[in-house]
């Protein structure tokens, strides 16, 4: 039971992503990645507008305001995947 709190408190502190996959930093020194088709709004991203990022709060979550794509800390820790887009053919 323990181990959910903390995750609860993990804070995102860097971002990256590849061709393929979304690395997150985290501020108590884990990285944590999951496949990029997990967020169909970030795969169909253009490389810049993946590269424009903003932390949710102090690292709660991450933005890409022009992806319009919004990511937990606590979802991905969990393995949870994105569901916007995925209706509109891109499963």
């Amino acid at each position: 039971m323990n181990s959910l709190s903390n995750e609860n408190c993990t804070l995102a502190r860097d971002v990256k992503i590849t061709d393929d996959e979304l690395l997150v930093e985290l501020t108590d020194g884990r990285k944590i990645s999951a496949p990029l088709v997990w967020f169909p709004r970030l795969l169909s991203a253009s490389p810049a507008s993946r590269g424009h990022w903003e932390l949710l709060g102090d690292g709660e979550g991450i933005h890409w305001p022009e992806a319009d794509e919004d990511i937990s800390v606590g979802n991905l820790l969990a393995g949870a995947r994105g569901t916007r887009g995925l209706s509109s053919g891109a499963a």
